[in-house]
C-alpha cells in the first residue's frame, strides 16, 4: 500500500494474512519485516468504505483549483485542477501511496528543496534514499523551524 523508497515497501490487510505474508517475505530473504502500529488498513481497499463517506464529504464543500501544484500520492503527478484534486484525494484512502513516484514528479519539475512538516523525520529518509542530491529539512517544533528558516534564507 505504500512503495517508500527503494527497498521498503508497505502492504495491508486483515491482520492475520499481513502477519503470514510478513513470515514468507522474511522465509523469502527480506531483511526485516514488521508489523506497524496502525489503526486501520490505510491506502488499501479494505478502505473502500472510508473513501465513499470521504467524497460524500469533499462533494458539500468547494475547492478550488491549485495556485501551487500538487503532487497527487496515488498517481505521482502534478495536479492543479480541482476536481482532479478532490478525486485524487478519495482515491488516495483505499490506493497505495507512490512516494518513490511524488519524489520524482518533483524533481522532474525542479524541486531542488524539501521541508518535511509534521513530528518525526520518515519522508526525509525516504526522499533521502530515493534521491541523495535533495536538500532536505524537516519542521516538528520550534527548534526545527528556526533551523528550516536558516536552511532556506535566499528561497524565494
Amino acid at each position: 500500500v505504500n512503495f517508500n523508497c527503494p527497498g521498503q515497501i508497505v502492504i495491508a490487510g486483515e491482520t492475520a494474512a499481513v502477519e503470514t505474508a510478513a513470515e514468507k517475505m522474511k522465509e523469502a530473504g527480506a531483511k526485516r519485516a514488521v508489523m506497524l502500529p496502525v489503526s486501520a488498513p490505510f491506502h488499501s481497499r479494505l478502505m473502500e468504505p472510508a473513501a465513499l463517506r470521504l467524497k460524500e464529504e469533499l462533494d458539500k464543500i468547494q475547492v478550488s483549483d491549485a495556485q501551487i501544484p500538487v503532487v497527487a500520492n496515488v498517481t505521482g503527478k502534478i495536479l492543479t485542477d480541482a476536481n482532479d484534486i478532490k478525486e485524487s484525494l478519495v482515491t488516495q484512502a483505499a490506493n497505495p501511496v507512490l512516494w518513490e513516484d511524488c519524489v520524482a514528479e518533483m524533481v522532474n519539475f525542479g524541486v531542488t528543496r524539501f521541508v518535511e512538516v509534521g513530528p518525526g523525520k520518515v519522508l526525509t529518509g525516504f526522499t533521502k534514499k530515493i534521491n541523495k542530491d535533495m536538500e532536505l529539512a524537516n519542521v516538528e517544533d520550534i527548534a526545527s523551524l528556526e533551523k528550516t528558516l536558516e536552511f532556506l534564507k535566499g528561497v524565494r
